[in-house]
């Protein structure tokens, strides 16, 4: 696989999408969970969709239940969480594994492409976020601690670039 465009993930909806719809969009995909405390991060997820959405950027959410089981709940439990709770209408995803044996092959590229601190590949915790620039190809890895908010400047370059 030589970009993000390459893979395939089922929405949240349990339909499966090729990533090559997004192709020439810059995307922000970030490792969610409902019960977490980085969860308010939706908000901020759903700001920069709503922000930058209609320039091209689209956030693409990914339920995760490896960290501390805190995204227990179905598919459906999932999506209704987050539309009640953030408004959140950029795309969720199914449920996946981040890290293992049955990491998503997208999680499995995205550690490889950009390693986290001291070179670690593994995804340390719910809301690591990759950016990926219209080219497919990742451009940074973000903490779980980096707020949504704090991605605009980088965002703003990809956009323009």
């Amino acid at each position: 696989m030589t970009s993000v465009y390459d893979f395939e993930a089922l929405t949240i909806g349990g339909k499966s999408v090729p990533l090559s719809r997004y192709q020439g969009k810059p995307l922000l995909i970030v490792n969610t969970a409902s019960a977490c405390g980085f969860t308010p991060q939706f908000a901020g997820l759903e700001a920069l969709h709503k922000t930058y959405g209609a320039r091209g950027l689209v956030v693409l959410g990914f339920p995760c239940n490896q960290f501390g089981a805190q995204d227990k709940g179905s598919n459906d439990e999932i999506a209704a969480f987050c539309q009640l709770n953030y408004g959140v209408s950029f795309p969720m995803m199914a449920k996946i594994d981040v890290n293992g044996a049955d990491a998503h092959p997208l999680y499995q590229w995205l550690s490889k492409e950009a390693p986290g601190l001291l070179g670690s590949k593994a995804i340390k915790w719910n809301f690591t976020k990759f950016l990926v620039g219209r080219d497919g190809q990742v451009i940074n890895r973000y903490a779980p601690t980096d707020t949504p908010e704090s991605l605009a400047g980088d965002i703003e370059a990809v956009l323009a670039g």
